[in-house]
Formats: C-alpha cells, sequence, structure tokens
C-alpha cells in the first residue's frame, strides 16, 4: 500500500521560513519523481515543484527563487524548503509521487502565512 504522509505546515509570518517533508512507502522512491503542489482557499490545486529521479528540478514561477525541492532517496522523503513567504502562499501543500503514469497522493499539510 502507498502512503505518502506530508508534515511541516503550520502559521508563520509573513517573511518567514517552513520546510515541508513528504514520507514515502510502498513504492521504489528512487526511481519515481516527487512533486509539491497546494490548494488556497477557493482555488484549483496548483503545481509547486517537482524533483526527478535524477535529482533535475522545475518550479512554477511564483515559488523560484523562494522555494527549493530536494529529496533524500535515503529516508525516502521529499523535502519543500519555503523562504519569503507571503499570505499569497496560503494553502494545503499536498505531496505527489509519479513514474510511468501512475500518481500518487498524500492528504496534505496546511501552510498558513500571517501578514
Amino acid at each position: 500500500q502507498v502512503q505518502l504522509v506530508e508534515s511541516g505546515g503550520g502559521l508563520v509570518q509573513a517573511g518567514g521560513s517552513l520546510r515541508l517533508s513528504c514520507a514515502a512507502s510502498g513504492i521504489t522512491f528512487s526511481n519515481h519523481f516527487m512533486g509539491w503542489y497546494r490548494q488556497a482557499p477557493g482555488k484549483q490545486r496548483e503545481w509547486v515543484a517537482t524533483i526527478r529521479s535524477g535529482d533535475s528540478t522545475s518550479y512554477d514561477d511564483s515559488v523560484k527563487g523562494r522555494f527549493t525541492i530536494s529529496r533524500d532517496n535515503a529516508k525516502n522523503t521529499v523535502y519543500l524548503q519555503m523562504n519569503r513567504l507571503n499570505p499569497e502562499d496560503t494553502a494545503v501543500y499536498y505531496c505527489q509521487a509519479g513514474r510511468l503514469g501512475v500518481h500518487y497522493w498524500g492528504k496534505g499539510t496546511l501552510v498558513t502565512v500571517s501578514s
């Protein structure tokens, strides 16, 4: 059974930082790409960042230069370091694992940025 469990969300003031973690089980972590998505209240889920099995990364323009995605294959964990947070970053953040068209999702962790 595949499980993705996010953690690290919380309340932070604008300009602050948080690091999200997503622990994966039930998959061969190293050969999956891992991604972070977010869904703000009243909005659709949107892509934030991806890290591939070869460690190449991609970011949405809204977070480029502020967020960093990384992975630790020994710990089956992907991270999202979020710096210079602003209220527009408030959302539930979801972890995704994918390979060959099969995707798995976590249940999300809430990030609230106060102004």
